[in-house]
């Protein structure tokens, strides 16, 4: 036989060998798994990303789409947003987004979120206009609000009373139509803030005008030089570290002689434009500076009672909008009138504030106004010029006060204590004192000064027993029917009695 070739065996071998390996490979391929499916994608969107509301009452409709099976949306720290669906399916759902109607002029946020399983959350920002009180009469001067600050703003309101004991107004001066000076006093000088300091004060009331110090009237632009020269009063007092309450005062009763409908708008803007500029350049005093809205606005029942809480609306939104410190500054608003049986009756409900606990109200006492202030016999009474139990004349029987005496005084300071210290609210008693009446003589002359002093250190006792916080009213006036006890072109002691009955009074 012939022999076969080794080579030709060796190549047939390999051939039988490559065919059985691609018989394995291809068997084992029908014994692999088969792919597996796609993962779904969940999904979350809405049709808008940002919400704007105007001030007034509306609605704006958003449309969720999602393959989630259940998703909820909801808005941040806010009840002035109305939602008609809170969750939902997978789909698509609109839902209608109401914002209540903005009566405050400043602007306000929220944001409207959507959450669901597995994806990450879909977060709208809200905006809502805020209404115009000046609807365009005045131009916007908080030109550079700065970030809330509460380095020495810590103190409550309610704090800060408990450090006042006795307050003084440096009256018909800085509110003096026609300038400082106008009404017989000389200008405000750091030595008699020291002097009424050392005297035994701890707190200034500076009735203050400012429509008369206008450096563009269609503009409503407050002078910088009047600007600065308040500012410096105010220094005088807080470098005694007295507490300091400045206010817009009567200023020509553009505000306090027009409580009604049809002025709403005009004061309001005039209120909101200057405190924007007062707010703001006083913004770097610490909480010894409060603000007060008004001075005696002229109210005599609801209808006006709400005109009003509107203006004290406007004074605490354009302050709190200036930022700084005087986000937590305390703010004081008046009473009707700041008589405080007006108050207690149509004063029920304060201005809505952004903080709590930093709000005062603010009532005055001049009761009875027969013996305080009335300077000739009225039609409805006659003058009294003797007061209290114990100061009435034997002899001068027509002229003693014949109400408002202790018992009366004790129970309508009460009233105060009641409606607003009690609920945690302080009242300034911003003003009060009596005339004297130094053109009677002898004996009359002096039952009358004894009756004054005993009904002023009365007045303070009474205040502090009920919470309220005693500011001397003192014109400056030292003759017949002044109320003055500083001589300010001195500063000396004048009326001494009336000093001791004040300190008296808080001891």
């Amino acid at each position: 036989m012939k022999q076969i070739n080794n080579k030709a065996v060796l190549a047939i071998l390999f051939l039988f060998v490559q065919i059985g390996m691609y018989s394995c490979s291809s068997d084992s391929s029908d014994n692999e798994p088969e792919e597996e499916e796609e993962a779904i994608v969940k999904t979350l969107t809405t049709d808008k990303s940002t919400l704007e509301f105007t001030n007034t009452e509306s609605t704006v409709d958003i449309t969720v789409t999602t393959n989630v099976d259940t998703w909820v949306i909801s808005s941040s720290g806010t009840d002035w947003l109305t939602l008609s669906e809170t969750s939902g399916t997978s789909g698509t759902t609109t839902i209608s987004i109401t914002a209540e109607e903005n009566a405050s002029i400043n602007s306000r946020t929220s944001t409207v979120t959507v959450n669901a399983n597995g994806v990450s959350a879909v977060k709208i920002p809200v905006t809502q206009a805020g209404a115009s009180s000046s609807n365009g009469i005045y131009p916007d001067y908080n030109l550079n609000p700065l970030p809330a600050d509460m380095t020495g703003m810590t103190s409550t309101a309610t704090e800060i009373a408990s450090r006042i004991s006795l307050g003084w107004n440096i009256g018909n001066t800085l509110e003096a139509t026609g300038g400082e000076t106008a009404w017989g006093n000389p200008m405000v000088t750091k030595d008699l803030i020291d002097f009424v300091k050392a005297s035994g004060f701890d707190a200034i009331r500076i009735p203050c005008a400012w429509d008369q110090y206008l450096e563009d009237v269609d503009n409503a632009k407050l002078k910088l030089s009047w600007l600065n020269r308040v500012k410096e009063v105010v220094q005088y007092c807080v470098d005694n570290d007295m507490y300091v309450v400045l206010n817009i005062h009567w200023d020509g009763g553009w505000l306090e002689n027009n409580i009604n409908e049809s002025s709403k708008e005009q004061v309001n803007a005039k209120q909101k434009a200057y405190w924007e500029q007062i707010a703001t350049h006083l913004r770097d005093f610490d909480e010894h500076l409060l603000f007060a809205s008004a001075n005696e606005p002229a109210v005599e029942d609801a209808e006006q009672m709400a005109v009003l809480t509107h203006y004290h609306q406007t004074f605490i939104d354009a302050v709190r909008a200036t930022g700084g410190k005087n986000a937590y500054r305390t703010l004081v608003v008046q009473g009707p009138v700041t008589d405080i049986i007006k108050t207690n009756e149509l004063m029920n409900s304060l201005p809505v504030d952004t903080v709590e606990n930093r709000m005062m109200a603010e009532v005055h006492y001049y009761s009875p106004w027969q013996f305080a202030g009335l300077t000739e016999d009225a039609t409805w009474g006659k003058m009294f010029y003797y007061w209290g139990e114990g100061f009435h004349s034997e002899t001068d029987i027509e002229r003693n006060a014949t109400w408002a005496e202790e018992a009366e005084m004790e129970q309508t300071f009460k009233l105060m204590k009641t409606k607003f210290v009690d609920q945690g609210i302080p009242v300034i008693l911003g003003e009060f004192g009596a005339i004297r009446r130094t053109n009677l003589t002898g004996d009359d002359l002096q039952l009358h000064l004894d009756s004054r002093a005993y009904y002023i250190k009365t007045v303070v006792e009474q205040a502090k027993a009920n919470g309220m916080l005693p500011f001397y009213w003192d014109e400056g006036s030292l003759g017949n029917n002044g109320f003055g006890i500083f001589d300010r072109s001195s500063n000396t002691v004048f009326d001494q009695q009336i000093l001791d009955a004040l300190i008296e009074g808080i001891n």
